[in-house]
């Protein structure tokens, strides 16, 4: 059923991409994805590596992400069970890094060096509000867009003042800019540099090679930037400290089994950004 007044390929295109970002960004979802990285895990051997996760938390977690068709669960025998991405799960991986490099290049420095997982956690709180992905669609393909034009085509049949709201939240997070009230609307420069993450979200949640991204009809205008290498570490049993994400040229992330994500100590991971958080 289509969700906005799009032509229905780009409306599907939109709904894949809103439901991708919906299976990874509850919190620690990503973690656990991360952790998985590498053979399959007994259920100790992960609950090992993310310690931080109380009692009865990760069960329903991994359960989620089973359903979501990002993890299998292998039962060997009745004792011996493991979990391990699936080769959907495992193609979604890549496409991490190339948050991590939008988020430093656009996010609002914070005080100290972030780790790559925090960088992610705080761009998908962003990416996942509540009409985010379909006005910033339509601000790509159409450049300049009033507000009463962006509620016929982003929630046709509804009262048009309705858009004001993720409108407003979109120009505080700084993807979308505008010069005041009454005038139209368009992505900022931050907004416009999330071409090779949705492009690559695109060709992964409609089951293509990610060197798709490049093509997309909307999002794909000029080459997919190799994103930065960077270090997505799990421990026991908690975070410590570990290399910073580095600055030069692989295509796809460095896996290492110690530490986790995280370029000083700390004693816990935080939460994803909430509302309002870092951002330029």
């Amino acid at each position: 059923m289509a969700i906005t007044g799009l032509p229905p390929d780009t409306d599907a295109d939109i709904a894949r991409v809103t439901e991708a970002l919906a299976m990874i960004t509850p919190r620690w979802n990503v973690r656990i994805l991360l952790a998985l990285s590498g053979p399959p895990l007994r259920y100790s051997e992960l609950a090992a590596k993310v310690s931080w996760l109380q009692n009865g938390q990760l069960h329903p977690k991994l359960k989620s992400l089973c359903d979501a068709g990002l993890v299998q669960r292998t039962e060997h025998t009745s004792r011996h069970v493991t979990y391990g991405h699936t080769d959907r799960g495992a193609a979604l991986l890549p496409v991490l890094p190339l948050i991590v490099t939008w988020a430093e290049e656009h996010l609002e420095k914070a005080d100290r060096p972030l780790p790559a997982i925090e960088q992610i956690e705080d761009s998908l709180t962003l990416l996942t509000r509540r009409h985010a992905a379909a006005i910033l669609w339509v601000l790509k393909s159409r450049e300049e867009v009033s507000g009463r034009a962006l509620a016929r085509i982003i929630m046709p049949g509804s009262d048009w003042t309705n858009i004001y709201p993720p409108l407003r939240q979109l120009v505080a997070d700084g993807l979308v800019d505008t010069e005041g009230i009454g005038q139209p609307y368009r992505l900022s420069v931050a907004g416009d540099g999330l071409g090779p993450v949705f492009g690559a979200l695109s060709a992964w949640s409609s089951g293509h090679p990610l060197t798709h991204a490049a093509q997309h009809p909307v999002w794909g205008r000029g080459a997919v930037p190799a994103p930065k290498p960077w270090v997505s570490n799990v421990s026991l049993p908690a975070p410590t400290a570990s290399s910073a994400v580095r600055a030069a040229g692989a295509s796809r992330p460095t896996w290492q089994n110690r530490d986790l994500f995280s370029h000083t100590a700390t004693a816990r991971p935080k939460a994803a950004l909430t509302a309002g958080g870092p951002r330029r």
